[in-house]
């Protein structure tokens, strides 16, 4: 079974779900209309069926390389790289003014989504580009703006971001790359950059590097870092690409997965650059590149987490062994099981990554505090959760294969070796546990108190339909209540960290019960009630056990001593 695109699955989401009818009603977004989304997802599905979807298997099988300093890409990334970027894709969220369709995010979500399901490597390029856009929109000065967004929006150039450098991971603040000023407004960059994904490619006309580095009077740490945006080739007076910058791709990653998306360490020596915001106000602007990349790389989890089960579920109707009604393995209940599971899954992720996106959108359009701290306060939650369900859904596609699910030849291991990154870059996953815990309940935990309020009023409405359901999202909502009042009264941010993973998680599965009991509610006697009734009996009652595990503290967590943990 092809891939297919589950446009129904979203247009459900939006009509009945996530509350998008708020963001076409706002000014901004007004045309944006269910016809209208119909025919993007329509018109976006049939793009990732038909030219992104032939890709998957061929660029893990034909992996991008270097030949003698020239990045060669995976056979037919080109001509997908050509299908997206004339088809508008990479710039739906992008300012008309600048050759954008202006249309919200939510969409743009949705779109990423399938794309990534149907070829996560070659998904990543546009991802790229659609996080400087937004950086450079928001930070760059207006020469820069109308020089690099049209050709960014278009696909003629592409764009990356470059934070990492060998000697700091996450730690940013630790970076040594350094800039200097040349006095006629343009900077030398010089330094290392390590996993710059898509850091170079043959299908464009110039590659545009965002990257973080620091001026010889910045103070050490993440308040000492400026952003530059440093070309491959340095335009001419015409803004076409000129003569080769001082830069080059020293090597590519030999990666888990993702082989046909290039991993590249960068190499800058005095290259040519332009500040991009202010000096020593690199991480502000920055930030806004990778909090757009979290909410599209949460989208890349339940994109390929998508594609597992797709195939999967082929498989298993067509894998006969046992005495079953279809004589295939579909109706074993344990590989029943493991597809409902997978299924139910991957609705809550896609639910919470779409209310995020409206969120975002109602931010955009209305510029309201309340949208924002919503915003902000679900964007680790759909960047964790999405990233984990999709890896653990693509392991579950292997398994239901069984041992053909360890053979190559079958693609379903492609899945979860693609997947598997997603929880670590754009901030690993614990870092998104220990953000929400932290920064986004600096207020003391009023926004995941109003969230509660909101899924137990839903759930009030919901008793005259689904009695049973309402209360089983009741009660959890009143446990993830207590585990929150605990955390935020915690003075010491260890015993918050120790449980701040199982807590994120925990958060997820009392949002995904609420998303699922409200599709029950809106699909009576339908597919979307039974796949609800599944998730609220069977896997909803896992937020009691994470709930445990995020108020427990950190005494057993650090209750071995380093010789312990060695012995």
């Amino acid at each position: 079974m092809p891939y297919r695109a589950p446009v129904s699955d979203y247009e459900f989401l939006l009509k009945h779900i996530v509350g998008y009818e708020q963001v076409c009603g706002t000014d901004r977004f007004s045309e944006a209309s269910d016809d209208m989304v119909s025919a993007i997802l329509t018109e976006a599905g049939k793009m990732c069926e038909e030219v992104m979807a032939p890709l998957q298997r061929g660029g893990d099988l034909e992996p991008a390389r270097l030949e003698n300093g020239v990045l060669r890409t995976s056979p037919g990334f080109a001509d997908g790289w050509k299908q997206i970027s004339e088809g508008g894709w990479i710039g739906m969220s992008a300012p008309a003014e600048h050759g954008g369709m202006g249309l919200p995010m939510t969409l743009t979500t949705s779109v990423n989504e399938m794309m990534s399901a149907a070829c996560l490597s070659l998904q990543l390029a546009p991802l790229m580009s659609q996080g400087q856009i937004e950086a450079l929109e928001h930070h760059a000065s207006d020469a820069l703006k109308e020089l690099y967004l049209p050709k960014l929006i278009s696909g003629e150039w592409s764009g990356t971001m470059n934070l990492t450098e060998p000697q700091a991971g996450s730690d940013v603040g630790a970076l040594s790359s350094k800039a200097e000023d040349n006095g006629d407004g343009t900077y030398s960059i010089t330094g290392q950059k390590i996993y710059i994904s898509w850091g170079d490619n043959d299908f464009c006309g110039n590659i545009c590097h965002l990257v973080l580095a620091r001026l010889p009077d910045g103070v050490p740490g993440t308040k000492g870092i400026s952003l530059f945006l440093v070309p491959k080739y340095l335009p001419d007076e015409e803004g076409n690409p000129g003569v080769a910058n001082s830069l080059k791709v020293v090597s590519l990653e030999h990666k888990m997965g993702l082989h046909g998306s290039p991993t590249c360490v960068m190499q800058y020596d005095g290259a040519k650059g332009w500040l991009v915001g202010k000096e020593h106000g690199g991480m502000a602007a920055m930030f806004t590149m990778m909090n757009n990349a979290r909410l599209g790389v949460g989208g890349q989890g339940v994109g390929a987490g998508e594609g597992a089960y797709q195939h999967a579920l082929a498989y298993a109707l067509e894998r006969k062994q046992g005495k079953t009604p279809s004589g295939t393995i579909v109706d074993h209940a344990d590989v029943r099981r493991m597809l409902m599971e997978m299924k139910a899954d991957l609705f809550a992720a896609r639910a919470i990554l779409l209310a995020c996106s409206v969120a975002i959108d109602m931010t955009t359009a209305t510029g309201d505090e309340e949208w924002t701290a919503r915003a902000a306060f679900l964007t680790p939650i759909a960047k964790a959760f999405g990233t984990d369900t999709g890896i653990s859904v693509a392991e579950t596609g292997v398994q239901v294969h069984g041992g053909m699910g360890f053979i190559e030849e079958t693609g379903a291991a492609q899945y979860y070796r693609d997947s598997r990154v997603t929880a670590i870059y754009e901030g690993t996953n614990g870092i998104q546990s220990m953000d929400l815990v932290a920064r986004k309940m600096m207020d003391g935990g009023e926004m995941a108190h109003r969230l509660i309020d909101e899924i137990e009023e839903q759930a009030e409405r919901a008793r005259t339909t689904h009695p049973n359901m309402a209360e089983s999202v009741w009660q959890a909502c009143e446990s993830l209540r207590e585990a929150t009042e605990w955390l935020t009264a915690q003075e010491d941010m260890q015993n918050r960290f120790a449980g701040s993973a199982a807590y994120l998680r925990a958060f997820a599965r009392v949002l995904g019960g609420h998303f699922h009991l409200t599709a029950a509610m809106a699909d009576l006697g339908g597919p979307r009630e039974k796949l609800a009734r599944f998730y609220i009996n069977r896997m909803l009652p896992e937020h009691q056990a994470l709930l445990a595990a995020a108020t427990e503290g950190a005494a057993t967590t650090f209750a071995l001593t380093i010789d312990e943990l060695a012995g």
